[in-house]
């Protein structure tokens, strides 16, 4: 497959749209993946069954009840889990990378490139965010000794009107 082809597969929101955040971990939930794999679901499972070995915990995780129920109602793409029994795995970033090496196709080496790169602009976009957070949190302390110095500037300010409102002994020539 050639360099160019490898890149545009799929459309990068469709990848970004995908990608959830469950147990604190960006993922794609199996069904996706093998939607943009082209594979049945069933199919990508059974190669994942096969290879557990290079599907650690970290890698792969199936989803409660309650994760479930709280993505069908989410994504709207996932409604026909509903009715389902079925628990659904979620596949991290290392996790995708692995299931493009089981299938070993093609198309799933392809897009699973286009999904780590969509992976990582989504962590490069947190790290800016966080830098920003940052500076702000900075820029807040800044502000709130400005405060404090304005604060005891208008203190001593008082203190001396008040010293000056108290009669004072002239000293020097008297008339």
């Amino acid at each position: 497959m050639g360099e160019k082809s490898q890149h545009n597969i799929v459309p990068k929101e469709v990848i970004t749209s995908r990608i959830l955040i469950i147990r604190d971990q960006k993922v794609i939930i199996d069904r996706d993946l093998a939607e943009l794999y082209h594979v049945e679901t069933k199919r990508l499972n059974e190669q994942v069954k096969r290879n557990q070995n290079r599907f650690p915990l970290n890698f792969m995780f199936q989803l409660t009840k309650e994760e479930k129920d709280e993505v069908v109602a989410k994504c709207d793409h996932l409604e026909n889990l509903k009715f389902s029994s079925y628990l659904p795995f979620a596949f991290t970033e290392h996790g995708i990378l692995m299931v493009a090496n089981v299938l070993n196709s093609d198309r799933a080496i392809g897009v699973s490139i286009q999904i780590i790169e969509a992976f990582v602009k989504m962590r490069e976009i947190f790290t800016d965010n966080l830098n920003l957070k940052l500076e702000i949190e900075q820029i807040k302390k800044k502000l709130s000794n400005h405060d404090k110095n304005i604060e005891l500037v208008f203190n001593y300010l008082d203190e001396l009107i008040d010293k000056n409102e108290e009669p004072r002994n002239r000293i020097g020539y008297k008339k």
